[in-house]
C-alpha cells in the first residue's frame, strides 16, 4: 500500500508556486524494477513534459533498492545542491538518514527528484527543498525566475535608515539569506557583449563566445615526426645514397621528387620531401660514406622495413580545415592547452567586466601614506585587499580611492566611477549609522535601484546590491555596498561580487566549488548563518578533505583570513542545535589552493 504518495499530493496540494498551488495530475505505482521505473519517468519528462517528477522508494540500502540507479542515467543535469539539502533535513532528525541514497537532476524542462518511501522521510525530504522549487522550475522552463525574487522581496523584512540630515526615511528590503541574495545578483548579472581578440597570454581567464573553427590544417604539410630519413618504404633495408636535406625551416623545403633508391635526410618537423613514403628513425640507420670535409652524409644503411607513412603526421592529421578546436563557452585557462590550440586563429571572446573599488569614512586613511596614525584613525585594508582578489581571479580594476563620509563628494566619485566601469564596490558607509551615506545617496541622488540592503549572515549583515540601469542600451551597472569590517568585506567579495563577475565575463561555472568537509574540532554556531574561515585539505589515510578553523572569527580580525582557503558553510544555532561536534561534516566553499 503506498502511504507515502498521498502524503506529498497533499503536502503539494497546500504548497502555493507563484502564488498558485501545486498540481498533482499523475501517480503511479512500478514494482522494484529499474526497466519500469526508468520508463515511467522518462515518459513522464518526454511526453508529458511534467515540472516536477518525484519518485518515493526505492533509495535505501536494501537489495530491491534500484531507483537511484534506474533514474540517475536519465540526468541531463545533476542538482547536487537539492540532495545535499534533503540528506541533511534527514541527518538533523535521524542518523539513519545516511542509509538514504537519493538523487536528484534535471532532464530537458522537468526536475527529478528521488526521496525516502516512508512518508516521514519523504515529507521531511520534500520539506526541505520545498522553498526552493518554484523558483527551480521557473528556471528549468527558460524563465528569469524574478516572479518568486519579487515575493521574495515584498514577504522580507524591512531595515529602515533615517536620515538625519532631511528627516526622510527609506526602506532598504533585507533578504532572508546568502542563498536568495546571490540569487538576486546573479539575475542582473547578465554576459558582456562578445569582442575579438588576438590569441595572446591576455586570452588567459577569457570565455570563448562562439565556437572556433580551424581555417587551415594542422599540420599544412606532410611533416616528420622524428630526425631521421625519408625514404620510399617499399625500398626496404639496404644501403642508399642520401640526395638532399628536409629541415624545419622554409629555406631548407626539398625541391625535387625523391625516387626509389634515394634518401633523404629529415628534422623532426621537417617537410617530407615529394615522393617519400615514409621516414625512419636515425637509430635505425648506419653512416656508411660522408664528404671528405665530414660535413655532409653520402650513404646510409636502412636497417628496417617500414610501412607506407611510419613516422608522418599527414596534412590535416591533427586537425582539419571546418573542425571545430575549441566551443563556445569554454574557459581559457593558464595550463596553455587552449592558448595553443588557437594560435593561429583570431577569436571571439566575452568581454571581461572592469571593477572599480573605493573606500569610505572620515578615519579611513590610504594603506601606503607613512605619516603616524591618529587617534581614532585606522590604515584602509579593503582596497588593497579586493585589489589584490579581483587582479589574482584575472578581472581588471580601477581604483577610486577615499571617500569622506560626505554626500556631495560620495556621490561626486559614485557618479565618476560609474562611468568606468562595470561592476562598483565600495566598502564602509552601509550600515545604519548617521554617517551612512552609501544606500541613500544611490537612491535618491543616483536613482539607483537597491534590491536588498541587509542580509541574514555572518560576517556581512549590512551587504547592499543596487543597479542602476545603463544609458542608450548599455548593460546597467553592478553595484556592491560591502561592510567596512575588512574580514566582512573580503568575505562578501568571495560570496557575492566574485560569482557576479564571473557570470558577467560568461563563465558557465561562475560559483565557488563547494567540498564536503570534516570538522577537526567543536564548533559554536550563531544566530546566524555563518561563513566561518578555515584551512580545508585532503587526509589520504581517512579519504576525505578535514577543516581547520582559523581560530576567533570577529569581523574586524584580519588574521581570521591568514591561511584561509575556504569558508566553512555554518546553520544558523537553534534550541535544539548550538554546536557542531568534531567530525561534524560541513560544505565548505573553496576561495583557494587546497593545502
Amino acid at each position: 500500500m503506498d502511504l507515502s504518495g498521498p502524503v506529498l499530493k497533499t503536502l503539494f496540494s497546500e504548497t502555493s508556486h507563484s502564488k498558485k498551488p501545486f498540481r498533482v495530475i499523475k501517480t503511479k505505482i512500478v514494482k522494484d524494477d529499474s526497466f519500469e521505473i526508468q520508463k515511467s519517468v522518462k515518459d513522464w519528462c518526454d511526453v508529458e513534459n511534467l515540472d516536477l517528477v518525484v519518485t518515493t522508494g526505492g533509495t535505501g540500502f536494501g537489495v530491491r533498492d534500484v531507483t537511484p540507479e534506474a533514474v540517475q542515467p536519465l540526468f541531463e543535469k545533476s542538482c547536487t545542491g537539492i540532495t545535499h539539502a534533503m540528506i541533511k533535513a534527514s541527518l538533523e532528525k535521524t542518523v539513519f538518514a545516511a542509509l538514504s541514497r537519493p538523487v536528484c537532476g534535471i532532464r530537458g524542462n522537468t526536475i527529478i527528484l528521488t526521496v525516502p518511501g516512508s512518508p516521514k522521510g519523504a515529507k521531511e525530504n520534500i520539506q526541505a527543498i520545498l522553498n526552493v522549487l518554484p523558483h527551480a522550475i521557473d528556471l528549468v522552463r527558460g524563465e528569469t525566475g524574478e516572479n518568486v525574487h519579487a515575493q521574495l522581496r515584498v514577504e522580507s523584512h524591512e531595515c529602515v535608515h533615517h536620515d538625519h540630515k532631511h528627516g526622510d526615511k527609506h526602506q532598504y528590503s533585507s533578504t532572508s539569506l546568502f542563498g536568495p541574495a546571490l540569487n538576486i545578483i546573479t539575475e542582473h548579472s547578465n554576459t558582456l557583449s562578445p569582442i575579438k581578440v588576438p590569441v595572446d597570454e591576455n586570452l588567459i581567464g577569457m570565455v570563448l563566445a562562439e565556437d572556433v573553427v580551424a581555417r587551415l590544417p594542422v599540420p599544412g604539410y606532410r611533416a616528420s615526426i622524428l630526425d631521421g630519413y625519408a625514404v620510399v618504404a617499399s625500398d626496404g633495408p639496404g644501403i642508399y645514397p642520401v640526395v638532399g636535406v628536409s629541415i624545419a625551416n622554409t629555406s631548407h623545403l626539398p625541391a625535387d621528387k625523391l625516387l626509389p633508391g634515394q634518401i633523404a635526410r629529415i628534422t623532426t618537423g621537417g617537410p617530407v620531401p615529394p615522393g617519400a613514403t615514409a621516414v625512419v628513425m636515425v637509430e635505425d640507420t648506419t653512416l656508411i660514406r660522408a664528404s671528405a670535409d665530414g660535413l655532409q652524409e653520402e650513404s646510409v644503411e636502412i636497417h628496417v622495413q617500414v610501412n607506407d607513412g611510419a613516422n608522418i603526421r599527414e596534412i590535416g592529421s591533427d586537425t582539419s580545415v571546418g573542425s571545430i578546436v575549441a566551443r563556445k563557452g569554454e574557459l581559457l585557462s593558464a595550463v596553455g592547452g587552449e592558448i595553443g590550440v588557437l594560435a593561429s586563429v583570431g577569436v571571439c571572446v566575452y568581454r571581461r567586466p572592469v571593477i572599480g573599488v573605493l573606500s569610505t569614512g572620515n578615519e579611513v586613511i590610504d594603506h601606503k601614506n607613512t605619516l603616524e596614525l591618529k587617534y581614532g584613525q585606522i590604515f584602509d585594508s579593503n582596497r588593497p585587499t579586493l585589489f589584490s582578489i579581483a587582479k589574482a581571479t584575472g578581472f581588471e580594476v580601477k581604483d577610486f580611492g577615499i571617500v569622506d563620509d560626505d554626500p556631495k563628494e560620495l556621490e561626486k566619485t559614485l557618479n565618476t566611477a560609474l562611468t568606468q566601469v562595470d561592476v562598483l564596490v565600495s566598502t564602509g558607509g552601509v550600515s545604519m549609522g548617521e554617517l551612512d551615506l552609501f544606500k541613500p545617496t544611490l537612491e535618491k541622488s543616483l536613482g539607483a535601484t537597491i534590491h536588498f540592503g541587509r542580509v541574514k549572515m555572518k560576517p556581512g549583515k549590512p551587504t547592499t546590491f543596487a543597479t542602476l540601469s545603463g544609458t542608450s542600451g548599455a548593460p546597467e551597472k553592478l553595484i556592491f555596498g560591502l561592510p567596512g569590517n575588512p574580514v566582512s568585506a573580503t568575505v562578501t567579495f568571495y560570496l557575492f561580487v566574485l560569482p557576479a563577475l564571473r557570470k558577467l565575463a560568461g563563465y558557465e561555472n561562475w560559483n565557488s566549488p563547494i567540498l564536503p568537509a570534516e570538522l577537526t574540532d567543536k564548533l559554536s554556531l550563531d544566530p546566524r548563518p555563518e561563513y566561518h574561515r578555515a584551512v580545508i585539505s585532503f587526509d589520504h589515510s581517512k579519504g576525505k578533505f578535514m577543516a581547520t578553523s582559523t581560530g576567533h572569527q570577529i569581523s574586524s580580525r584580519m588574521l581570521s583570513l591568514r591561511s584561509c582557503n575556504a569558508l566553512l558553510k555554518l546553520p544558523e544555532k537553534t534550541d535544539q542545535c548550538k554546536e557542531l561536534d568534531k567530525g561534524s561534516t560541513v560544505d565548505a566553499i573553496l576561495i583557494g589552493q587546497l593545502s
